[in-house]
Parts: structure tokens; C-alpha cells; sequence
């Protein structure tokens, strides 16, 4: 792990951080940290794509210098004990210091990339046509897998702030195909990411498919880089042009916070007075986390927690992110 002083100054730092820290942890009950197959996907079989890649989004250059010994062991010895690759990229909005580990290495991004998906429709569609009422059919929902919201509205269909809110809140399959199609396919997303400056996100395929990453490919990967440079655009007040209006910042940042399935990821290994909101990701061994965490009185941090186990038998068990991320936090208190 490594730290870098990169004195890209505050700019996060007018996030809205009242209604952030008002987030409670979860209004439904927690998922458990056990290793246990996806609660988000229902199908795949997801190995490490273990190239290298170019940073993504908004990266940041700078003299690297080594973070304490402890902080960088700690990283290791999770990698030993739980058999695994772990890749974190982690920017203090305030200061400007990155703290990375194996921050370009590809992981497959599985259900994390909801987030970027529904970002992407605020941007796409005004908000006079946002109240279009959308309908699928069960063959859509079987064809999807975990889809615990649209599995439920099948008569009357809901509209794409609700098929969006779906998708990030509860990780629902249906809901992200949905969104996808209205912004143009995983093409219309990944040319997106490319527009933002993110050259390291493949987006190739839909739910459930984007679950299934070839060994040593890129298709449906990310870097952790890559990815915090994107939150970190998205959030960012001061980018000119700015991605989001502040309201879709806003609403964006609500999908992302009291997420129950992120109880038990980095918000379990975040201070428990630190706001988090998040976007997980799951499926075989692949675990994942993408969060905006907001220390009190101080500017957010940005941070991606992506893990892989090395078995491609093993499932993926919670404790690795929450573990991963109490040793990344850490360094920012």
C-alpha cells in the first residue's frame, strides 16, 4: 500500500454533508458477513482478470512514498489469510492524499457498477421525463436473476428514479438492465466512462452476464483507480462542466446511503460516526465496495475496495472488504 500527496485540494468538500451524516446504517436487516454466494447476482463464475491497466477517470500523478509498514502488511496479510487479491484506491477530497494497493490492477466490477449506471441516467434524462412509467415481464426478471423490487411491480411498473433507487439500494438486476437500456446498452455506458476520462472500465454486458470475467480478460472489469476517479468526478462541485446538477449529486448520494447490503462491507470497517454511502458488488468470489465516507467536519473520502479470492471455487466473504477498508480509514484518521 502506498500513500500519495497528490495537493489536489478541497473540492469535495461542499458535498452535502448534513443529509450524509444523517444516514442511518440500514433500514433493512443487515446482510450476513459470512462467505455465502451473491445476494446480487444469480449467476456467474468470476476468476481474476489479473492484467494490469492505465488509471482511469481523473487520475491523479505524484511521488509515491510507502505507507507505515503496519498499513501495508495489513493489506497482506489479508491477501495471505483469506487467499486473495485485494485492490483499494482511497482520495481525501480535503487533502489530496491517495492511498492505494494494488490500485491498477483489473477486478471484475460485478453489481458495484450500478452506481455509474444510475449516474449516468440523471445525466441522460431531464427531469420532466424521469416520470415515464416503465414495464418488463417475468421473462425479463427470470432472465436477470436477484431482482427483489421487480419481481414485485411487474403490473404496474415503475418509473426510472424508482428502477434506479431499485438498482443501487438493492442491487436489483431487472432495474440495472432497464436503466441500461434507456442510456444506450453497456456501448452507451462504457462511451460514458470514456467521456468522463475513464479508458480502464470495459462495460460489455448486461445482468447477470457482467458477472462472468474471463481469466486475464477485460471485459466487465475495472480498476480501483479508475473507479474512485469516477465517484470522485461525479461528486466533485468544482469540476467544470460538473457531471451531475447538485440536486442529482444529492439524490445519487441518498440511493447510496442506509443500503443494507452494504452493513456489513466498508461501513462496518468505517468509525462508526463516519457517514457511508455505498455501492456493493458480489458474485463467486468476486466482493466489492464503492463508497463516499464522510468523517465528521472534514471533506469526504472516496473509496474503492475491490477483492478477489484466488480459489475460483471460493465465495466471497464480507469481512475481507470491511477488514480491508478499517485498514485503509485508517490512515486518513
Amino acid at each position: 500500500m502506498s500513500v500519495r500527496h497528490i495537493r489536489r485540494g478541497a473540492a469535495l468538500a461542499l458535498i452535502a454533508l448534513p443529509f450524509l451524516a444523517a444516514c442511518g446504517s440500514g433500514e433493512d436487516a443487515p446482510s450476513s458477513s459470512a462467505s455465502a454466494s451473491s445476494p446480487e447476482s444469480s449467476a456467474g463464475t468470476d476468476p481474476s482478470a489479473g492484467a494490469s491497466s492505465s488509471a482511469g477517470a481523473g487520475s491523479t500523478a505524484g511521488a509515491a512514498s510507502p505507507a507505515g509498514a503496519d498499513s501495508s502488511s495489513g493489506l497482506e496479510s489479508l491477501e495471505a489469510e483469506f487467499d486473495a487479491r485485494i485492490g483499494v484506491s482511497a482520495l481525501d477530497t480535503g487533502s489530496g492524499d491517495v492511498v492505494e494497493h494494488r490500485a491498477d490492477e483489473r477486478f471484475g466490477y460485478a453489481s458495484s457498477l450500478k452506481v455509474l449506471a444510475a449516474a449516468e441516467l440523471l445525466q441522460q434524462v431531464p427531469a420532466d421525463q424521469r416520470e415515464e412509467r416503465v414495464t418488463w415481464t417475468q421473462e425479463d426478471v427470470d432472465a436477470a436473476g436477484h431482482s427483489p423490487v421487480t419481481s414485485e411491480h411487474l403490473d404496474e411498473g415503475l418509473t426510472y428514479p424508482e428502477l434506479a433507487e431499485a438498482a443501487v439500494r438493492q442491487s436489483d438486476n431487472t432495474a440495472m438492465n432497464l436503466m441500461l437500456a434507456r442510456i444506450g446498452g453497456p456501448a452507451g455506458l462504457d462511451a460514458a466512462l470514456e467521456e468522463l476520462g475513464d479508458t480502464t472500465t470495459e462495460v460489455v454486458n448486461e445482468e447477470p452476464a457482467l458477472n462472468a470475467v474471463e481469466p486475464g480478460g477485460t471485459d466487465d472489469t475495472t480498476s480501483p483507480s479508475a473507479f474512485t476517479a469516477d465517484l470522485d468526478a461525479l461528486f466533485d462541485p468544482e469540476r467544470t462542466p460538473q457531471v451531475l446538477d447538485p440536486a442529482d449529486r444529492e439524490t445519487l448520494i441518498d440511493w447510496m446511503s442506509g443500503n443494507p447490503t452494504g452493513d456489513t462491507l466498508i461501513r462496518a470497517g468505517a468509525p462508526e460516526d463516519w457517514a457511508v454511502a455505498e455501492k456493493s458488488g458480489g458474485a463467486g468470489g468476486i466482493r466489492n465496495d464503492v463508497a463516499i465516507v464522510t468523517p465528521p467536519d472534514r471533506a469526504p473520502i472516496v473509496i474503492t475496495v475491490l477483492t478477489q479470492r484466488n480459489d475460483p471455487e471460493a465465495e466471497y466473504d464480507d469481512a475481507l472488504v470491511a477488514r480491508a477498508a478499517e485498514a485503509v480509514l485508517g490512515e486518513f484518521e
